[in-house]
């Protein structure tokens, strides 16, 4: 199950905002016009998307818009969730065979667990599931990388053709030099496109690419837990056992938040008898 994450849009926009309260305390409505500049934003997205182009292959290019959508979302399955489905196949499997936990995947939404549970009813060894599951890890932190290397290129880039930009502003500004009052208005020009791609690598690009590292970091940490949930599934270990090893991997505000809720619900239960 996959949710909106909104801190991506709200750290965006919050950074625009302090930029356009910064220019209007000092120039008000005049002060914000003198910000803009089309031929800076066409060097500095031109440039861009040249250079990205020069850089990645067709296929790569093709993933950008789907990596950035990445960076908008996030994974609602956390760890107590995982720790209790691995409860609850370890009690099934122990109760009516590793065979009935095939009904169980009907709810399960992540191919990742349910590729690991049909090994284990598949009777494959552990080593090999473990190896196995693994290797997709592998790949899918190869396939992250990959993706997310676009996005921080993107952020070298930025600032570099927002350099470009203003040096060729500068050679014109100096070419018109005979004109004195002109110096000025022709400097800012040149100045908003180092402007544009810095905001752009430092606002946009580089901690998109940040979140998209650690996404990646979390959802392997994730599926290392559920190869070690798969194979004392299929090990038979007995389902306090499991659970107690596979709390090792949460916080210690996540086990607190987990003993509340067990004792919350046999208070319930108490209260009903």
């Amino acid at each position: 199950m996959r949710k909106r994450d909104i801190l991506t849009p709200i750290g965006i926009t919050l950074g625009f905002i302090m930029i356009v309260l910064a220019v209007l305390s000092k120039g008000g409505g005049e002060g914000v016009s003198s910000f803009l500049d089309f031929a800076s934003i066409f060097v500095v997205i031109g440039g861009l998307i040249a250079s990205l182009l020069i850089s990645f292959k067709k296929d790569q290019i093709k993933l950008t818009t789907k990596v950035i959508k990445e960076a908008f979302h996030q994974n609602e399955q956390g760890l107590p969730d995982l720790i209790k489905l691995f409860i609850r196949l370890s009690e099934r499997a122990r109760r009516e065979g590793l065979l009935a936990l095939e009904n169980e995947l009907d709810d399960v939404d992540d191919p990742f667990i349910k590729k690991g549970v049909l090994l284990a009813v598949d009777g494959i060894e552990p080593d090999v599931i473990n190896d196995i599951m693994t290797a997709e890890i592998t790949a899918m932190e190869e396939r992250h990388y990959k993706g997310r290397a676009i996005i921080e290129k993107a952020g070298e880039y930025a600032p570099a053709w927002g350099m470009i930009g203003t040096l060729v502003g500068l050679v014109l500004m100096l070419n018109s030099l005979t004109d004195p009052t002109t110096l000025g208005p022709n400097m800012a020009v040149a100045l908003l496109t180092t402007l544009y791609g810095t905001v752009l690598s430092n606002l946009v690009f580089i901690p998109m690419a940040g979140k998209l590292e650690s996404k990646t970091e979390e959802e392997v940490f994730l599926k290392q837990v559920i190869i070690e949930g798969v194979i004392g599934v299929q090990s038979g270990q007995n389902p306090r056992i499991l659970e107690e090893k596979l709390s090792a991997f949460l916080s210690e505000d996540s086990k607190k938040q987990i003993d509340d809720e067990e004792q919350a619900f046999a208070g319930e239960n108490v209260n009903e008898a």
